[in-house]
């Protein structure tokens, strides 16, 4: 018979393991959660894209994008607890599907074989995503130390692309094209590890983050090809 100065011990190592199981319970919930919730978001966001393009909507022009998409993302956040939280993620989502229109109706025209540049970048955007998200599953490994670096790239990205569009720079917007690919990427990994490892508890927020990072990649990237055809 065992010391029972010894079954603490095993107790401790019982309770340590039923916790760990319970924490990846909960991920793997949460990462369901998400990727449901991301699915059904994308496919209305391309349907209200295709709206735009069939009825030739036209672009509401930059201020009052960043308006409707600060002003949604901000509802979001605040009530991401809520049962509301769902039903402004598909509000942000179809918003920017129809500023997204006006996009893709000038790619197809502007640019010759435009159709194809659209379909190259969004099977490169599925491609990454698709990459990017098995490999931060099945590794499990943490990708924390990469939040800082992610956020002040992104807030730089971000200026130097408002520079780049008031003082009409094209190299400087290809360049930041090209940095917001890295940077929507990074997210991508980021946002998946904090999930499978139990950093973010709440798919809402996780559903947006990864929606606005594929969103802005697949712009990035058609930008990018845009630029090499014409």
């Amino acid at each position: 018979m065992e010391p029972a100065s010894n079954r603490p011990v095993t107790i401790e190592g019982t309770a340590t393991r039923i916790g760990v199981s319970a924490t990846s319970t909960s991920a793997q919930r949460v990462l369901r959660n998400t990727y449901m919730l991301l699915s059904a978001s994308l496919l209305w966001s391309a349907a209200c894209a295709g709206a735009s393009m069939a009825w030739n909507l036209p672009y509401p022009g930059l201020l009052l994008t960043l308006v409707g998409f600060y002003g949604l993302l901000f509802a979001i956040e605040k009530l991401r607890n809520s049962a509301w939280s769902v039903l402004l993620v598909f509000a942000l989502t179809g918003f920017m599907g129809y500023t997204l229109g006006p996009i893709l109706s000038m790619y197809s025209r502007a640019i010759p074989d435009g159709s194809s540049v659209i379909m190259t970048a969004f099977g490169l955007t599925g491609a990454t995503f698709l990459s990017l998200s098995a490999y931060a599953v099945i590794t499990r490994r943490n990708f924390s130390f990469m939040g800082s670096f992610l956020v002040v790239g992104s807030i730089t990205a971000f200026l130097l692309g408002l520079i780049a569009i008031f003082f009409h720079l094209p190299g400087l917007s290809l360049a930041v094209s090209g940095l917001f690919t890295l940077i929507s990427s990074g997210i991508i990994l980021w946002q998946t590890g904090e999930i499978v490892n139990g950093g973010e508890t709440n798919y809402v927020s996780a559903t947006v983050t990864l929606y606005v990072s594929i969103y802005n990649l697949f712009l990035s990237l058609l930008r990018i090809l845009g630029a090499s055809r014409n």
